[in-house]
């Protein structure tokens, strides 16, 4: 019941590294990474969200409908900038 597979730390470092590169975020700026997982009818079995917190308080999300392990840097070359 309670053993879900943590995402490997590497795999969430590497997700980090993809944004920083692609979108330049600063080092001031907070990343923070989920893996939710949804249980309801039309919505993905596993999503990873991805929230930059600004230093002047803006946040940005980026939704990504894979788990950590599996995402590639051209899962995040992929997404819009101002994907919410």
């Amino acid at each position: 019941m309670f053993n879900k597979k943590k995402p490997n730390l590497e795999s969430i470092q590497k997700l980090k590294n993809y944004f920083i590169k692609k979108y330049g975020i600063p080092d001031s700026t907070i990343l923070s990474v989920a893996e939710l997982n949804c249980h309801e009818p039309d919505c993905p079995p596993t999503e990873t969200v991805v929230t930059a917190r600004s230093i002047d308080g803006s946040t940005k999300n980026w939704k990504i409908h894979k788990p950590i392990d599996e995402i590639s840097e051209n899962d995040v070359n992929d997404l819009e900038n101002n994907n919410h």
